[in-house]
């Protein structure tokens, strides 16, 4: 911060008023050495703190050494090496340096003075010539750059360090933007008020040291009520154990500001609490279950799970061996002592390990550690808000392995009884699904009596009415023969019916190997589809084929081809709509290396629906439309054909368009090469 505190300038040129100023300094220097430590006495001891107590002495030693520039940096001892400045300026200085000039110097007085605090080459007041060359000695880059471009050389600049209690806690720099020779009584001058100025300067660190303290307590308090507050919580949501822990342990490591933080938990091979020789390391195995590092996190959870045994860390043996509450070491101590620590601990990458067990009822759970890459003096709140975190990691992790020894019993009971409910539960669904069987099997038996009994019913009844008509006396021969041919034309469906059913029933119940024989397939079926020219022609329908140029032999059961083929075409008749072509395609293929032939018959009628083809090849079942005669055994018997030649068939019903038809394709694929 800069202040221009003076009143405008006297009329004098600068040869001048330098020379009347210092005969006034050589004349009167007594009186004003006294009068200046006086007023830096009166100053520190108005109580005021930091930058303003800085600037009224920074005022002060500008007036009177008549400078263009004073800066007071005030250095804490600790870690950080934390900086406290203020500087005064006169108005010349202002009108002279840019903002960003002001700036750099007063960034090179602050390097300069962490120079001096690191290694305090001068102690005596220091000029331009002698920065210079410290700054050339010391090859510090940042500094030799800031002073070459602020064209140091050009200006005059008298410094000097302050000491208090051996320690240099703070550099007085003095700057004037014109060449100048420092007289000896300027120098006694500064070197006389030094002392007073380390005593503010001192005044100034101790007063944020302790204001840094009470804000470290106070976060440590706030942490601790908030550190309780979140176990407490976590317990009542019922985390997993060694998630809570990995949770705590960053959380704590984060606000203690640590490196690195570890939690170590304890699995001993023989009982903890069996009464055991004092001082004597149990057979217990450690496992790393919680790991928080401040540079790289993703390398603290590789080292999760790591297991070793208390007996080969010499570390951990120290806390059994002297009953110790807590272990702080650094790596002087750990040679002196001549401690071996687990790999996992990596003693040798930190300045400083702190190590506290868990405990309760006198048995060691585990360890938390807490380590620091630089040099570190714990403080006394630290210290107690780690043993109240071990206490209450302690009893969360008596609380968490009681509930599971009761829930490991719980699930046991609870498996057994699922288990007896699960051997019940299987014993009643079996027994629903035997119900069930019996029901449909007595339901199919139902259906399958009541459809027989119809299909065979309806020829008997035409058989018995022509019976009749033909004992009526006086019938005609005309009337006589057509009575004989509806004999014959029923008693002819009933015996079909019936081999229908035993063919059907035969193909269920025995899986006979097909009588396989070798014929052409475009002239089989050619044959076929001219014994279907007077059905075509009754019901005004077409037929146009699509098959195979050359001679096709297949190896084939001939009389259920003919069979299938039949029941196929006969079908296609019946439910063809008038005036329509039915289109009939044989093709041979090889697919994936299958040999396959391939038979489609296309007709045009009512369309069938997705449900209906789920159950169209079922005995008795007949197609939705327009009623036409039949026994509804047809396609069943082509299914069981098509299964018994080893084959597949399937239907598929496509709105064409524009109408209310639809094209219904049955296809028929036959595997020649699976069959020979």
């Amino acid at each position: 911060m800069k202040k221009c505190l003076l009143s405008s300038p006297k009329q004098l040129n600068d040869a001048g008023r330098l020379q009347s100023y210092s005969n006034q300094l050589m004349e009167h220097h007594e009186e004003i050495t006294y009068t200046l430590c006086k007023e830096i006495n009166q100053i520190i001891t108005r109580n005021q703190v930091g930058n303003v107590l800085l600037q009224e002495i920074s005022l002060l030693l500008g007036d009177t050494l008549q400078v263009d520039y004073c800066c007071l940096i005030a250095i804490a001892n600790t870690q950080d090496n934390q900086l406290i400045s203020a500087s005064w300026c006169s108005q010349r200085y202002l009108d002279l340096l840019s903002s960003d000039e002001t700036f750099l110097v007063e960034n090179c007085f602050r390097d300069l003075a962490l120079q001096q605090q690191k290694n305090p080459l001068l102690t005596e007041p220091f000029t331009t010539e002698e920065i210079l060359e410290i700054c050339e000695n010391l090859e510090n880059p940042n500094l030799q750059s800031s002073l070459q471009y602020l064209n140091f050389q050009s200006k005059s600049f008298l410094a000097i360090p302050t000491k208090f209690n051996g320690y240099i806690n703070g550099l007085i720099s003095l700057m004037k933007l014109k060449p100048y020779h420092w007289h000896q009584s300027e120098k006694q001058l500064l070197k006389t008020v030094e002392p007073f100025c380390a005593v503010a300067f001192s005044q100034i660190i101790q007063a944020q040291i302790l204001k840094s303290q009470q804000q470290h307590d106070e976060k440590i308090n706030q942490y601790q009520k908030s550190l309780i507050r979140q176990l407490t919580l976590l317990n009542r949501n019922n985390l997993e154990l060694h998630q809570m822990l990995k949770i705590v342990i960053a959380s704590t490591s984060e606000s203690l500001e640590v490196d690195r933080g570890l939690l170590v938990l304890l699995k001993y091979t023989e009982p903890p609490f069996r009464n055991r020789p004092q001082k004597k390391v149990p057979q217990a195995k450690a496992t790393l279950v919680g790991a928080w590092s401040k540079q790289t996190d993703s390398k603290s959870d590789n080292l999760l799970d790591q297991h070793f045994s208390i007996s080969d860390c010499s570390l951990c043996q120290s806390i059994f061996m002297a009953s110790k509450q807590l272990l702080i070491i650094d790596q002087n101590t750990e040679k002196d002592q001549g401690w071996h620590p687990a790999a996992v601990f990596a003693t040798e990458d930190f300045a400083t390990t702190l190590l506290m067990p868990l405990s309760n009822q006198g048995v060691i759970l585990g360890f938390i550690v807490f380590q620091q890459t630089a040099n570190r003096s714990w403080q006394l709140s630290e210290l107690n808000l780690i043993e109240i975190l071990c206490a209450q990691l302690s009893n969360s992790i008596i609380q968490s392995e009681t509930l599971r020894q009761v829930q490991t019993l719980v699930d046991e009971r609870t498996e057994q009884l699922k288990r007896s409910l699960e051997i019940q539960a299987r014993l009643h669904e079996r027994t629903k699904l035997y119900v069930e069987q019996l029901q449909e099997l007595n339901q199919l038996k139902d259906e399958f009596v009541s459809n027989i009994s119809d299909r065979l019913r309806y020829p008997l009844t035409n058989m018995r009415m022509s019976i009749r008509n033909l004992r009526l006396p006086g019938i005609s021969p005309e009337r006589q023969a057509r009575y004989l041919d509806i004999l014959e034309s029923e008693c002819t469906k009933e015996i079909n019916l019936i081999n229908d059913l035993l063919t059907l029933q035969k193909l269920e119940c025995y899986q006979e190997v097909p009588q396989l024989e070798s014929i052409d397939l475009p002239e089989r079926i050619q044959q076929l589809i001219a014994g279907f020219d007077k059905h075509l022609l009754d019901n005004g329908l077409t037929i146009s084929l699509d098959l195979p140029e050359q001679p096709l032999k297949i190896q084939t059961e001939l009389e259920s081809f003919n069979r299938i083929l039949q029941e196929l075409l006969s079908n296609a008749c019946k439910y063809s709509e008038y005036g329509t072509n039915i289109h009939f395609q044989a093709v041979h293929q090889i697919e994936q290396e299958a040999n396959q032939v391939i038979i489609k018959v296309t007709n045009i009628g009512a369309g069938i629906s997705p449900d209906e083809t789920n159950y169209i090849f079922d005995k008795f079942h007949r197609g939705k439309g327009r009623w036409t005669p039949g026994t509804g055994l047809g396609l069943a018997l082509v299914k069981s054909l098509v299964q018994h030649l080893n084959g597949a068939i399937s239907v598929e019903s496509n709105p064409i368009p524009g109408s209310e038809f639809s094209e219904i394709c049955f296809t028929l694929t036959l595997f020649p090469e699976e069959n020979r």
